[in-house]
């Protein structure tokens, strides 16, 4: 089965890890419990994620408002009626463009389907939607985390995680992917909230402002 964090139950999960763990703790003390980070379980979610690969945060809302500037809510069927250059205009590469409309087809021919992914484990959702070309491990991850508030994911594909991780233990720069999967280990079954008081930590640091 798989393990889910809400309001109710959101502090206290980061309260356990701040009691298991000195540096979750200062984070906390020094910037109080991070936002519940969620996201609706809905198509639009999962375009913005794709809008979010391998750029600033900033930059991907943008391209999001610049969208929904276009089409408003953001549909599947909205999606594939939008020509390349409406696409360009909205701040898409070509790759995403392609990966729009790769997911808003899979989405109309019910290839996908968001209720039936809240139902499953964590490793189908993520065997059905990395069959999806421009849905890799992060991106499952994020949905994961934000849509369907699975407790136990800690996305090293995440390069704002990984900087807040070395910042707050401390770890040297080529520090490898197996030695910070094992210092994230004593956090489970709640290495989702863990990563979120990191991200709280990076985005406080940096005093990034968040939008949408």
């Amino acid at each position: 089965m798989y393990n889910t964090f809400n309001a109710a139950n959101f502090k206290t999960i980061c309260n356990k890890l701040a009691a298991k763990d000195a540096d979750l703790k200062a984070i906390i003390k020094q910037y109080g419990h991070p936002p519940i980070w969620t996201r609706p379980n809905i198509f639009q979610t999962l375009i913005l994620t794709i809008l979010e690969q391998q750029v600033s945060l900033a930059a991907a809302y943008a391209a999001f408002k610049k969208l929904q500037e276009k089409i408003g809510y953001v549909t599947a069927a909205k999606i594939l009626q939008l020509t390349d250059d409406e696409m360009r205009a909205c701040y898409f590469t070509r790759q995403k463009m392609g990966y729009a409309r790769i997911l808003a087809e899979a989405v109309l021919s019910k290839k996908i389907a968001f209720k039936k992914l809240a139902r499953l484990p964590d490793e189908e959702v993520r065997h059905i939607l990395i069959q999806l070309k421009g849905i890799g491990n992060w991106t499952v991850d994020v949905y994961l985390m934000h849509a369907l508030q699975r407790t136990d994911l800690f996305p090293l594909g995440d390069i704002a995680l990984v900087n807040s991780l070395k910042e707050t233990k401390a770890l040297p720069k080529d520090i490898s992917k197996e030695a910070m999967l094992a210092i994230a280990e004593p956090w489970r079954p709640y290495r989702t909230i863990a990563s979120m008081i990191l991200w709280h930590s990076y985005i406080k640091r940096r005093n990034i402002k968040l939008g949408v």
